[in-house]
């Protein structure tokens, strides 16, 4: 079977590489059209999500062309981000724009470059975030990333991956060698955390509802002494994104550390502002609010890096 869907992803790759990149865009639109109607779980999924968050806001109809329009998106982000992991730079420059860079703090040219952590979500294509890296010269992009059951699939997708330049690191086998990293080069490291952190994550609101929430990069920027963003990709037209670097979340006040709740529910407010912005541009389809196991999970339990490593 692993056989099976490595020659099958070639082949989708090998199509997708001969298209134009707007092409692959209405491709990716439609198969996520037929997903919204045959994939009932997901569905459901997405429309418990919406009405938790907007269902007084909200009427029933728009809150199903939302979900629908979610399904688009999300067909055509996973198709255009196999087909821009194949082009240059220059290729991709038409269609994809990172604005914001200026904030990230830039070190003296006689000084180690200090890394910095990027906290980022499931928004618009983000596998582009390994390529925005690209405009912080200063900092080597890197980033953590949970690798597939099929081996011959991660292998494919990860040599996709690396194209970027951007450092990839196995969140379950390979914590060592990020630490190695954050100690001895300057990293900008991105850090996907708007997704459930299971039941030794955070217990903090977001889109007024209480779900566990990944505590990473704000312990990531606290035992490293880095600065902290948030970056959100936008799509802003048919196969077009825009990264956007957000303002540095304060991890000090009065020189004394902030508390890890505190860093993350700063995280949090500026993720659901980018929700609230465009609101299809979100992973909906992602059981965000799950109730926690018994006794597992309290407001302000000191959580494990381990567990939080995107």
């Amino acid at each position: 079977m692993d056989a099976v869907l490595y020659i099958l992803a070639r082949c989708a790759l090998i199509l997708l590489r001969t298209l134009p990149v707007r092409c692959v865009a209405r491709l990716g639109r439609a198969g996520g059209e037929l997903f919204y109607w045959i994939d009932v779980r997901h569905r459901r999924v997405a429309l418990k999500n919406l009405k938790r968050c907007f269902g007084v806001e909200k009427p029933p109809a728009e809150l199903r062309a939302t979900a629908r329009e979610n399904f688009r998106r999300i067909g055509e982000n996973f198709a255009t981000a196999a087909k821009t992991a194949t082009m240059s730079d220059a290729e991709l420059q038409p269609f994809f724009e990172v604005v914001g860079t200026e904030k990230i703090r830039r070190p003296p040219p006689d000084r180690k470059p200090q890394s910095c952590i990027v906290a980022i979500g499931h928004f618009g294509n983000f596998e582009l975030f390994a390529r925005g890296a690209r405009w912080v010269p200063a900092l080597q992009p890197a980033t953590t990333y949970r690798g597939l059951r099929q081996p011959s699939l991660n292998r494919l997708l990860q040599s996709l991956r690396e194209r970027s330049g951007c450092l990839f690191f196995e969140r379950r086998t390979e914590a060592g060698a990020l630490r190695t990293a954050l100690n001895q080069t300057g990293l900008l490291l991105g850090l996907l955390a708007d997704q459930h952190a299971g039941d030794r994550g955070l217990r903090i609101h977001f889109l007024g509802h209480e779900c566990s929430t990944s505590a990473a990069p704000a312990l990531f920027a606290l035992r490293y002494q880095c600065a902290l963003h948030t970056a959100i990709c936008y799509r802003i037209g048919l196969a077009r994104w825009r990264v956007e670097v957000g303002d540095e979340i304060p991890t000090h006040e009065l020189d004394k550390p902030r508390s890890i709740e505190a860093i993350t529910r700063d995280m949090n407010r500026a993720f659901e502002t980018a929700v609230l912005r465009d609101p299809a541009n979100w992973f909906w389809v992602h059981n965000r609010w799950k109730l926690p196991k018994q006794g597992t999970a309290r407001p302000g339990r000191k959580p494990r890096v381990a567990h939080h490593v995107p």
